[in-house]
């Protein structure tokens, strides 16, 4: 592949899709560049599967109907790009594995998720790997292994769509969705140092993605689908791909001069590495430096709160639920101090009653009920996507495994869900944007949260950030 075909495969979709319609580059070979940097970053594992034999005449066919001189309204918005999807979703002749081999033999129709990109003229040609049953901010899996950070191998990029994001960052996909239901769009982001859409709940349909059981037509609660990306305006284009919702594919970036910013990094309940909080905070100052009004906030919700509902709603939809051996015991490992996600938390939860679920939901929209006053005085809250960097790859049992802080201490993998949860809980809008580097050369991501219903809103704010500030920095794989 040649030094400049390397560079077209690494520009955001944007200018892809540009350079397609200009004649540049053709779609069968920008495909080519694009697997040839998959073989290239094998070491990353990021894509998985592959189906370039049906891929390659799709992407010959888009070559064709341009050269006949058939008007650029009629191929699609996406016209030949080719894209990666992450392996929870169906695909016609690629079914979702969720990281079990077994699931991917069966036949499967497309996704909602797959069938709108597909009718946007997309290439899809190859799978991203995700972690088990979307259930640990690791992708890893026994079917495909781990997939390892493209900016230290040694590392995780996150899970549980880490194969997207990391096919994002090592320019092998310009854009790609993944699935969120606590972090598992939001940490891989801020690991991989790209950008990422949480949208607001409910915004993307996701039938067709695994789990829960393939077939099921209900929408999962604290499910979301979401774009990951090289630029926010790429972010925007693919959420309006996504949704029937009205969103203009491009947009102007918002003014950030005189916006009101929360910036919440003091939540005493959360744990937060030094080096990130550093980050975060060195951001905020370059916002202020652009006339931001940056307001920090502390306590901004009730965190307690947040984990017993957020403990109800997650485990008792879970796709394996665990039953405790004898819930007397599990509740005084409760009454013991033990906490909401601890192995006795989250089998207490995993049987609760409807009513204790409803109980819980009502939690949820008072939460959601008081962000509503905290939007009536900020245009967006600031806050960690996660609360270390990247950390080592680790095979311990989640209920036994511990990430390391830059001070030395540690804290337990459940505090990786604290910074997600609120925006994962309340079904509000995040966009993540990479903020800059730890000590260590390890990227750091920050959430752009709005209020429900205000995509439009955080992805504004993110470009306008993207155009001024900071934005994506290729890792230094080659």
């Amino acid at each position: 592949m040649t030094r400049g075909l390397a560079d077209l495969a690494r520009l955001d979709a944007t200018s892809q899709l540009l350079a397609l319609g200009a004649g540049r580059i053709g779609a069968a070979e920008l495909l080519e560049a694009s697997a040839a940097r998959a073989e290239a970053t094998a070491d990353v594992n990021a894509v998985v599967r592959r189906d370039l034999e049906r891929a390659r005449p799709r992407a010959r066919s888009f070559d064709d109907r341009r050269a006949r001189g058939e008007a650029p309204d009629t191929l699609g918005r996406l016209a030949g790009l080719p894209l990666t999807l992450s392996d929870n979703f169906d695909m016609e002749h690629m079914a979702a594995s969720a990281g079990d081999a077994a699931l991917a033999a069966r036949p499967a129709p497309d996704s909602a998720v797959a069938a709108r990109l597909r009718d946007d003229g997309a290439v899809v040609w190859g799978k991203t790997n995700v972690s088990s049953t979307i259930a640990d901010a690791q992708t890893f899996n026994a079917s495909y292994g781990a997939t390892a950070n493209p900016w230290d191998l040694a590392r995780t990029a996150g899970g549980s769509s880490g194969g997207a994001a990391a096919a994002v960052a090592t320019g092998v996909s310009p854009f790609e969705v993944g699935s969120d239901l606590i972090g598992g769009l939001i940490v891989p982001a801020s690991f991989c140092g790209v950008f990422a859409h949480r949208p607001t709940a409910g915004l993307v349909p996701l039938r067709g993605h695994v789990p829960p059981k393939p077939g099921t037509v209900a929408e999962p609660d604290l499910l979301a689908a979401g774009p990951f990306a090289r630029s926010a305006r790429d972010l925007r284009l693919a959420l309006a791909l996504l949704t029937s919702s009205p969103l203009a594919a491009v947009a102007q970036p918002a003014t950030l001069t005189g916006l009101k910013v929360a910036l919440w990094t003091a939540e005493p309940a959360f744990a937060l590495d030094g080096e990130v909080r550093r980050v975060v905070e060195a951001f905020a100052g370059k916002l202020a430096d652009e006339g931001v009004a940056v307001e920090p906030v502390e306590h901004l919700i009730d965190v307690d709160r947040l984990r017993e509902a957020l403990s109800v709603l997650l485990f008792a939809g879970a796709a394996t639920p665990a039953r405790p051996r004898s819930p007397a015991l599990a509740r005084l490992a409760r009454a013991l101090g033990a906490g909401p996600f601890s192995p006795a938390g989250a089998a207490l939860a995993a049987g609760v009653s409807h009513r204790t679920w409803l109980e819980a939901n009502e939690v949820r929209a008072r939460l959601e009920l008081a962000m509503r006053r905290i939007f009536a005085k900020f245009e967006v809250i600031l806050a960690p996507c996660v609360s270390v960097p990247p950390f080592a790859h680790d095979r311990a049992p989640a209920a036994r495994r511990r990430v390391r802080l830059s001070d030395g201490g540690r804290a337990d993998a459940a505090a990786l869900m604290d910074w997600p949860a609120l925006a994962c809980v309340c079904g509000l809008p995040v966009t993540v944007v990479p903020a800059g580097l730890s000590a260590a050369g390890l990227p750091v991501g920050v959430q752009v949260i709005g209020p429900r219903g205000g995509d439009s809103r955080t992805l504004a704010f993110a470009q306008a950030v993207d155009e001024r500030i900071a934005g994506f920095v290729p890792p230094p794989l080659d």
